[in-house]
């Protein structure tokens, strides 16, 4: 088990883009992937949260992301289009700033198209939960975190105080 520190806010590395992976680098993901999958185990265990992670916030500048929600994927080269017009506000929460909760408004709706560890090629349609939660990943991968987009400066909250 190789469990990772998580980058967080305040980390330069996080403003950072990444940059894209290359097919002749799919064997040494294979390596990153299992940390990414580790740490956000143990992220999850401490903080009863955690869906996905970015491999930025492990320090790694490639565009990779890993999900486990109820199966693992990865997503090499994640590329979102097709965002609907239609926007939800939620409270965002992040690895990088677990404490924290930022309140942003994302598409409903969008397409992600991305490489497996496979080198294949695939597109999904997502909306809802999934949508905004790849949304957050994608962002992170581009060097833009929740904080950036907060609807306005009253859009924080410590976790512990979000619902007194």
């Amino acid at each position: 088990m190789a469990v990772k520190e998580i980058l967080l806010l305040g980390n330069p590395k996080l403003w950072e883009s990444c940059e894209k992976v290359t097919k002749d680098e799919l064997a040494s993901l294979e390596q990153v992937v299992q940390d990414l999958h580790d740490t956000m185990m143990d992220f999850r265990a401490k903080y009863n949260a955690g869906r996905a992670i970015a491999a930025p916030q492990i320090g790694v500048m490639k565009r990779l992301v890993y999900m486990n929600i109820d199966e693992p994927t990865v997503f090499i080269n994640p590329v979102l289009d097709s965002k609907s017009e239609e926007m939800m506000e939620l409270w965002d929460d992040c690895m990088s700033f677990p404490n924290l909760l930022v309140k942003v408004k994302r598409h409903y709706s969008c397409r992600i198209t991305y490489r497996d560890m496979d080198w294949n090629k695939h597109t999904q349609e997502l909306e809802g939960d999934l949508s905004e939660l790849l949304q957050h990943e994608c962002d992170h991968l581009d060097g833009v975190l929740a904080v950036q987009r907060a609807i306005d400066d009253t859009s924080f909250s410590l976790r512990s105080q979000l619902f007194k």
